[in-house]
């Protein structure tokens, strides 16, 4: 197991009141090494590439690239799929990739009434794959795509055949604290209005520290002015977005992974856990919590100084874990 020691976890609490502290990712970790062609899709070719798939939950918004086995990548909060197009690129080689969003985020358009908890998204999911014909999948996610996928391989393992972590929730810290002032503007009606209209608005004030960027991103470059078109435009921009985001975040409140931890141990799938020690949401014990707990982990990669949404930073890195996961080569 890589071991970098222990960071003294900030107290986010203070989110509410938009006080947040600013970090860069220390200069030994390389932002990115990638070969020719393997850009990451821009905006315009994400949008093109998206899919729909009809269901009973609604239209689910996905894009897939890539043939072969498949891989399943599961974003955070409040991002959709376009986290992933990194990593969709490296690995499509490898992998059929599908990166679905979230019932409540991004470009899916949801049945009316529809809950979006933890548990019904985990139901989505499964409804998606027998849409497409897949019967297992190489599942990879983050934030709180990591609560959906906790559930999904201990309800489901048949249908998964590695699991690749990276920051997430945890049983003990589901939601994390950061989260609860956010919960409480969702539930008098004002996150959109307050965090997420005028990120979108002005983006050099979503990169800031008291944006989305000081927040949760490792350098202070990020999110591009592309990506937080494409995370928010859908979530501000129509009332039924504004109404699903919320719904979403109230959602978040309740525990989903109470009692799971059985599960975990019970669970045969090879596991991996990717974890960046720079993350202010999440403690950087739970990390270690999945290790021991997971009944097949492979370890713990600590990525020193690494934020929250850091696969999205650096999806060589991800690339990189996922093929040793796998099993397969770096082409």
């Amino acid at each position: 197991m890589d071991n970098t020691g222990k960071l003294h976890r900030r107290d986010f609490m203070g989110l509410a009141t938009g006080v947040i502290a600013a970090g860069v990712l220390p200069g030994c970790l390389s932002r990115s090494t990638r070969e020719p062609g393997q850009e990451p899709m821009d905006a315009r070719a994400f949008h093109a590439e998206r899919r729909f798939a009809e269901t009973r939950f609604g239209r689910i918004a996905y894009v897939e690239r890539g043939s072969g086995p498949a891989a399943l990548f599961l974003h955070g909060f409040p991002l959709n799929g376009f986290q992933w197009r990194g990593a969709l690129e490296r690995l499509s080689p490898h992998r059929r990739c599908v990166a679905p969003d979230f019932m409540g985020l991004g470009y899916t358009e949801v049945t009316e009434g529809q809950d979006v908890s933890a548990a019904s998204q985990v139901d989505m999911l499964v409804t998606l794959l027998d849409g497409l014909s897949l019967q297992t999948v190489d599942l990879v996610a983050n934030d709180s795509g990591g609560a959906v996928a906790q559930l999904l391989v201990t309800r489901h393992p048949e249908r998964v055949r590695t699991l690749l972590l990276t920051n997430c929730d945890v049983e003990s810290e589901c939601p994390p604290p950061a989260v609860l002032p956010v919960i409480e503007m969702a539930r008098a009606g004002k996150y959109v209005d307050a965090w997420l209209a005028p990120w979108l608005a002005d983006k050099p004030l979503a990169r800031s520290e008291i944006g989305i960027g000081g927040m949760t991103y490792s350098h202070p470059s990020q999110p591009t002015d592309e990506a937080i078109e494409v995370y928010f435009a859908p979530l501000v921009r129509s009332a039924q977005g504004r109404a699903w985001v919320h719904a979403y975040t109230l959602a978040l409140e309740h525990n989903a992974l109470a009692g799971i931890e059985p599960a975990l141990q019970r669970c045969r799938v090879p596991a991996r856990i990717v974890w960046g020690t720079g993350d202010t949401i999440f403690s950087p014990g739970s990390a270690d919590y999945l290790d021991r707990t997971l009944g097949d982990s492979r370890g713990v990669r600590r990525v020193p100084g690494a934020r929250l949404f850091f696969p999205e930073e650096y999806p060589d890195l991800i690339a990189e874990e996922a093929r040793r996961l796998w099993g397969v080569g770096s082409r």
